[in-house]
């Protein structure tokens, strides 16, 4: 429990450094700003709220951003940053109250050149992908979501659209340099580039906040939004794989059962009662990618061209699916994300793990990944999934949840060093025992 006088104090500062109308403790704008989509998670859902602002500040630049988490690390309050909130399953959730920063403001595109572009972190990646094109480039890679923040993308996102040649944002040298503001009490941006950008991508603002980032751009390329339908789900599978073997590497391929497509937004690419697939690819490999399709018993429905076909096929992938699906059921349905070559080779068992499962796979770079989804019956019957789904080979990843669970030690050793005060989006990651505390710092002055 933060004192209010604390607040009062850390409010009054912020109103005399950012101007008063950009600081709100009004109960409604404190209540959207402590939500995330943690409610398309039935487990998720049933143990809301979680957590509730004490103030929100809206910041319009990246110095702006800087000097209202420092501000609040002076006074001892948690802070929690926000983009647009949409891709995450209670990571942006204020669990300790506190101070939320919604940087969706500062939005500048600050330079762009060969190979790169620099923004603060409330642009968006729509808005990249804008100014990439217009100067004869792309990004290698965006969200599904792609209205999300640059920021919000990579300090909680993964992959997506050109994840088929270039993995995740991990592994694919996307991410080119990143301007920080850690927990020290001072508001002086620290630059990290190459391997250093690392413990600030998918750890949810717990390490540091990026104020501004630099990413990689790659040459345009002329896209063609292939729309195919097949008879048959199962059948239509080894598509994916054709897909990611074309000489030039699709953008993107979401695969659907008619369960699925039946869901989706009405297109006239899209039949309601046949699977359904969605290609971004190369116009140079349209034909060999057409061909796939009939080899594997499907019709061409339609191609489109343009970035805003492209930026539409790329809003029916990875999530979005599901988020249809569960829209469309009347009894609620989870889902949980899946990889490996299982998904195509067995996908029969994999869908039967969940009574009633239906799965929506994606091409990915190495092997497919996907979303399983199914009605929900329990959390231990979640769980209990996940143990037969790994004995078949299938790799899992438990969206239910709102713990950093990926490299978890190198993130807590270097949240030693820049939020000692554990005050970076409190509740994300185990904060660790004195025994634990004495031994990162050891590894820390080696």
């Amino acid at each position: 429990m933060i004192e209010p006088a604390v607040i009062d104090e850390l409010v009054a500062e912020l109103s005399n450094d950012i101007g008063e109308r950009n600081v709100s403790r009004e109960p409604e704008t404190r209540r959207r700003a402590s939500v995330d989509g943690a409610r398309l998670s039935p487990i998720l859902a049933s143990k809301l709220p979680l957590g509730f602002a004490d103030a929100v500040v809206y910041a319009a630049s990246a110095e702006e951003v800087a000097t209202c988490v420092a501000a609040a690390v002076r006074l001892g309050v948690p802070v929690t940053v926000r983009g647009k909130g949409t891709g995450n399953y209670g990571q942006g959730i204020p669990m300790a109250g506190g101070l939320v920063i919604d940087v969706s403001r500062a939005r500048k595109i600050l330079e762009i050149g060969d190979g790169y572009i620099t923004a603060e972190a409330g642009a968006s990646l729509a808005t990249l992908e804008s100014h990439a094109w217009n100067r004869g480039q792309q990004l290698m890679l965006y969200p599904s979501t792609v209205q999300s923040t640059v920021g919000g993308f990579l300090s909680g996102g993964s992959g997506g659209t050109g994840s088929v040649a270039h993995g995740s944002i991990s592994d694919a040298g996307f991410v080119l340099g990143l301007d920080v503001v850690h927990a020290d009490g001072e508001s002086s941006l620290t630059r990290v580039e190459g391997p250093d950008v690392a413990p600030y991508l998918h750890s949810y603002g717990t390490v540091g906040v990026i104020c501004r980032a630099t990413v990689r751009l790659e040459p345009l390329q002329q896209w063609r939004v292939l729309y195919a339908s097949f008879p048959d789900f199962a059948e239509s599978l080894p598509v994916i794989g054709e897909l990611t073997r074309l000489d030039r590497t699709p953008r993107l391929g979401s695969l659907d059962p008619p369960l699925f497509a039946m869901a989706l937004p009405h297109h006239a690419g899209i039949p309601e009662d046949r699977a359904s697939l969605r290609a971004i690819v190369d116009a140079r490999s349209l034909d060999a990618a057409s061909a796939a399709v009939v080899a594997a018993g499907g019709r061409v429905e339609l191609v489109e061209e343009g970035p805003q076909a492209v930026l539409r096929a790329s809003m029916l992938s990875y999530n979005h699916p599901v988020e249809w699906l569960q829209k469309a059921q009347p009894v609620p349905y989870f889902h949980m994300e899946v990889s490996g070559d299982a998904l195509i080779d067995r996908v029969s068992e994999v869908e039967a793990v969940y009574p009633g499962g239906s799965l929506h796979v994606e091409a990915f770079r190495g092997a497919p990944v996907g979303m399983l989804a199914a009605p929900y019956q329990s959390e231990d019957a979640v769980i209990e999934g996940m143990l037969r789904l790994n004995e078949l080979g299938v790799a899992t990843h438990n969206p239910h949840q709102w713990r950093v669970d990926s490299n978890v030690e190198r993130t807590r050793s270097r949240k030693l060093v820049t939020d000692p005060g554990w005050l970076l989006n409190p509740g994300k990651i185990e904060q660790p025992t004195l025994s634990r505390r004495a031994g990162a710092d050891e590894r820390e002055q080696t």
